[in-house]
């Protein structure tokens, strides 16, 4: 969960950075099929989806680290990796909200700032600009996040074990909604930023 450099030292497609994020796109859908096959009759196979996203939490600390050690650091891995992290994001809060373990109302607030942000890419996209520089907030709110997740869909259960996720599960999310706020507030003021210059230069 590192931030990564600005600066694109490469345009290569397939290096290994942008393949462990492209094989973390592919976890999405299976991860959300895990998390949600008890609610159609299936087994409960929680435990399999909290090992998907474990994998694709070692996956996202990889890709940044070694784009920057084998100066692999492309236009592309800068779309792959937040959109990963956003895509695991919105899954879990459907599988979450779905099996009743989350409130709607924090899946609602996670949802408005993600389209709050959509707004402001908008923005941006119209005056030729791309989207904003995942900035280290942003990444210590996603940690939060990935942290919670599983800790809240492990607490789904009885006993010790359970209750302890839960508590640390609320804890991380409590943190992590506070900081994605947060990220995306500055975002947004950045945006407004690069908006009125763009709009003078004019």
């Amino acid at each position: 969960m590192e931030v990564q450099e600005t600066r694109v030292q490469t345009d290569r497609v397939l290096t290994i950075p942008n393949i462990l994020s492209m094989a973390r796109l592919v976890g999405v859908p299976v991860f959300l099929w895990l998390i949600l096959w008890k609610e159609f009759g299936g087994p409960d196979t929680k435990y399999w989806a909290l090992l998907v996203l474990a994998l694709s939490g070692i996956s996202d600390y990889l890709d940044g680290k070694l784009a920057r050690r084998w100066n692999q650091i492309s236009s592309l891995g800068r779309i792959l990796d937040p959109a990963a992290d956003r895509l695991y994001i919105l899954s879990t809060l459907v599988g979450l909200t779905w099996r009743g373990i989350l409130p709607l109302w924090v899946t609602a607030a996670l949802l408005a700032r993600e389209l709050m942000l959509l707004v402001a890419v908008a923005a941006l996209a119209r005056h030729k600009y791309g989207p904003p520089q995942v900035n280290f907030l942003g990444k210590a709110a996603t940690f939060n996040l990935m942290y919670a997740f599983p800790l809240l869909l492990l607490s789904d259960g009885e006993g010790w074990l359970h209750t302890l996720a839960e508590i640390f599960g609320w804890a991380f999310a409590g943190w992590g909604t506070a900081l994605y706020w947060w990220a995306g507030i500055l975002y947004v003021v950045q945006v407004r930023r690069i908006i009125k210059v763009d709009t003078k230069a004019d």
